[in-house]
């Protein structure tokens, strides 16, 4: 089921995201490094793909629609784990 978030909130989860844990998710999915950075806000798609990420203007960077909130829910759980 797709989740909303808004931009801002989805960069500080991913910046307040331990060392390495962007490599963990993308080792843990299969996926490339570049395609995590991509949802969360990255652009760099000559080494990456898009994971079903749309954004829409508005306040607070605007509004982010996950098609798949897998990546967002095992950074939500590694941000839980390390508190």
């Amino acid at each position: 089921m797709p989740r909303i978030i808004t931009f801002n909130e989805l960069r500080r989860i991913k910046d307040s995201l331990p060392d390495g844990s962007i490599h963990d998710i993308a080792d843990k999915l299969n996926l490339s490094v570049q395609t995590v950075r991509n949802y969360f806000g990255g652009a760099n798609y000559d080494s990456g793909t898009n994971m079903g990420v749309h954004i829409e203007p508005g306040p607070n960077g605007g509004l982010v629609v996950l098609d798949d909130p897998q990546i967002l829910d095992m950074a939500l759980e590694i941000l839980e784990e390390n508190k």
